[in-house]
């Protein structure tokens, strides 16, 4: 069954090798990682360590994308607290992530690219981090790797881990398709892995009924409520100063927006206006290949688009927000958090279209009452906790999100309460990040393993 898995993956790559070929031609997107993804070279310092780190053994940490690594860094900084004499590394499967990462972690021994899922590539990989232990962020299965892993006898170890009701019932018709015979292979993938350590209870039943051990899984929590404070950033005390300047007030933060959803956001904004003449809207992608494509849909609505990429940041004012109707465009990586403290009312993206929704704790962080669609299904648990608490809105149309930032502007009062629950509730459920730490002691302790 594993070969029969590293041919369809192979085909499938083959299949695709002409979108990677176009890609990789006009932006290098995918030619600049591909020979560290199939474990040819590495970054120099993956190869560096002292002796004694080296008895000792790597942690590994692998963190998809932005997502992941915003949510693992309050772990990964105290894990290299814990074992300052072993090496901390980072891997990532995105370049997005990977960049935030650099910025992050700089506490890292080494951050590089996760390889590709095939025997090659994961020994090649193992072989030169040579980990004690592997901590992989939510749940992302990678059969060979679990494979070579438990080989090796290395312990990997899934923290922050969800099951989306999507994503279970994708498995269950895969087991079904097969007639029955993919269950006995995902059962021995997933038992591969030593530890699950879940967001939820409905994230643990999901995994235990495709064939987890029960003995493997443990509800921990979500470590995304560990976030901290977000401090201000050279972005935010500068357009706080810009916002005195040119009176540009309210403040609305549009965050992790996706493909089809700016017309919806642009819309809604059309009806603060009409209230709000003096309103901006900051508007930020959820991916760096929309920002283009974001700042075409905002310049047809015939607005003025700023684009973030383009300020300076040298107080000189140069740049101007100060044109009714503008969009600050925040077309870079790493900044959204910050600038969430500055809003008066917000909205979290990739959920008024089906997507699946994004996290809606940073603003929380700052009292501000998240806005959503009705596409929560990757953030349900969490999503209707906050409805539940009176700490957020759910729209379904671009209408109802326009009504939804009016009404917010206009009862300052309601929005205070909102946004007191929502930080209420960040606050209450912190914790996740101390247990998943106290467990992932536990097993690199008791590993002993010498390379």
């Amino acid at each position: 069954m594993y070969a029969l898995y590293s041919l369809l993956t192979a085909a499938g790559m083959f299949l695709l090798s002409p979108y990677f070929l176009i890609r990789g031609l006009t932006d290098g997107k995918y030619f600049s990682n591909i020979r560290e993804r199939l474990g040819w070279t590495f970054p120099k310092e993956l190869r560096l360590g002292t002796g004694k780190q080296q008895r000792e053994g790597t942690i590994w940490i692998h963190a998809v994308s932005v997502g992941e690594v915003l949510a693992v860094y309050p772990l990964a900084k105290q894990l290299k607290q814990r074992y300052c004499e072993r090496r901390l590394v980072i891997s990532t499967t995105t370049a997005t992530g990977r960049k935030l990462a650099r910025e992050r972690m700089q506490f890292a021994d080494a951050i590089f690219y996760f390889p590709l899922d095939w025997r090659g590539p994961v020994r090649r990989a193992l072989n030169t981090v040579r980990p004690a232990a592997v901590v992989i962020v939510e749940t992302e299965i990678w059969p060979n790797f679990l494979r070579e892993c438990r080989r090796m006898g290395v312990p990997v170890i899934f923290v922050n881990g969800r099951l989306s009701e999507k994503s279970f019932r994708g498995f269950l018709r895969a087991i079904t398709f097969s007639g029955g015979a993919l269950r006995g292979f995902l059962k021995r993938i997933l038992n591969d892995a030593t530890l699950f350590l879940m967001q939820g209870e409905e994230d643990a039943s999901r995994l235990l009924k495709l064939g987890a051990d029960a003995l493997r899984i443990v509800v921990a929590g979500n470590m995304k409520y560990d976030l901290d404070d977000p401090e201000e950033s050279l972005l935010s005390n500068w357009l706080a100063e810009e916002l005195a300047r040119d009176h540009r007030q309210p403040v609305l933060v549009a965050g992790s927006v996706v493909a089809n959803e700016e017309i919806h956001i642009l819309l809604a904004f059309a009806q603060v206006e009409r209230q709000f003449p003096r309103a901006l809207l900051i508007l930020a992608p959820r991916k760096p290949d929309r920002f283009d494509e974001a700042a075409r849909i905002i310049a047809e609505s015939n607005r003025e688009v700023v684009r973030r990429s383009r300020i300076t940041l040298n107080g000189t004012g140069s740049t101007t927000l100060s044109a009714p109707g503008s969009v600050l465009l925040l077309d870079t990586v790493g900044e959204l958090a910050s600038i969430y403290r500055l809003a008066d009312a917000v909205f979290v993206g990739g959920s008024l279209v089906p997507s699946g929704g994004h996290n809606i704790l940073e603003p929380a962080a700052f009292s501000k009452a998240p806005i959503y669609g009705p596409s929560m299904n990757n953030f349900r648990e969490m999503a209707a906790k906050f409805l539940n608490a009176n700490a957020a809105i759910q729209v379904n149309t671009s209408e109802e999100l326009g009504a939804a930032w009016v009404g917010l502007l206009k009862d300052d009062m309601r929005a205070m309460r909102m946004g007191a629950a929502a930080r209420d509730l960040v606050d209450r459920n912190r914790g996740a990040t101390a247990r998943m730490l106290a467990r992932i002691e536990q097993i690199v302790d008791a590993s002993g393993r010498e390379i």
